[in-house]
This record gives C-alpha cells, sequence and structure tokens, in this order.
C-alpha cells in the first residue's frame, strides 16, 4: 500500500488552479524583470572584456547608444517570457510565485500563443492592471490570446 504525499501546502490547496491576482502576478514579474536586467548586466560585463582584450593603446568603457540597450532589452526580456511560458507555463517568477500560464482548454500554450503574448505583455505591461478590474482575473493578454494565469504549486510534469 502507497499513500501519496501532497506536496501542496494544505493553506494552498483550495486556490489550487484558480485564476492568480494582480499582486501575485506583479511579484512574479518583478523578479522576471530583476532576472533579465543580471543578465543584460552580465552580457555588458562580457562585453567590456572583450573590449578590454582586443583593445590597442588605451581602453574606453564602450557605450551602445540608448536605443540599442531598449532593443536588447525588450527582445531578451521577449524570448525569455516566450521560451519559459513555452517550456512548462512558467517563468522563473512564476515557479517563485506558483503561477503558471494554461491556455483555453488548461494546458500549455503553444509556441506561436506564447511568442505573441510574450511580445503584446513586454510592449503593453499595462495589460496586467486588467486584472484589478477583470471579474476573472484575466489580463489584456489574456484576454486576447485565451490564456489565464493560474495558482499551480505542483512542480511535476503536466
Amino acid at each position: 500500500m502507497s499513500t501519496r504525499v501532497n506536496r501542496i501546502p494544505k493553506e494552498a490547496r483550495q486556490f489550487q488552479h484558480q485564476r492568480a491576482g494582480v499582486v501575485t502576478r506583479l511579484a512574479a514579474a518583478g523578479i522576471d524583470i530583476a532576472l533579465v536586467a543580471i543578465a543584460l548586466a552580465a552580457g555588458y560585463v562580457g562585453l567590456v572584456v572583450l573590449v578590454f582584450l582586443f583593445s590597442r593603446g588605451a581602453f574606453e568603457m564602450p557605450r551602445p547608444p540608448a536605443w540599442v540597450d531598449v532593443c536588447v532589452g525588450t527582445t531578451m526580456m521577449t524570448v525569455y517570457l516566450a521560451a519559459a511560458w513555452h517550456a512548462g507555463g512558467r517563468t522563473y517568477g512564476a515557479l517563485v510565485m506558483g503561477l503558471r500560464v494554461v491556455d483555453h482548454r488548461g494546458r500549455s500554450p503553444g509556441w506561436a500563443t506564447c511568442l505573441l503574448r510574450a511580445i503584446l505583455a513586454v510592449a503593453f505591461p499595462l495589460g496586467l492592471a486588467w486584472v484589478v478590474v477583470s471579474r476573472t482575473n484575466r489580463s489584456v493578454q489574456d484576454l486576447v490570446f485565451r490564456t489565464s494565469v493560474i495558482y499551480d504549486w505542483d512542480v511535476g510534469p503536466k
């Protein structure tokens, strides 16, 4: 006889698979933004090291134009979100906060949906604010792509 141990805390079980609210989603987004910012900073340090190693004469810190920073940052955030949502329905921030993105059938969204949802999330981050007024806790991105962000603390395979 085998007994199954429920890994989800008793207090959280009532919220399992319910749509997440704006506070939890903002916390997850903050973690994701910080993670991408750290990756961007690491990339810049790598660029500085390469410029230093291959510079002849006096070393000067590289200063890319602001539009390059914006393009690289938005592209990196978009790719990170799309890849994470496609791989398992959750980013690292969502994993920490116990969230998962699912399609209208409750499964992980397809690649095209993840990519388009990520583009809209990065281009229009205020779309998340719609969760506050939505009776179903859905953002603009969720409404457009028929997705939901749910509480899902079970990190096992789906």
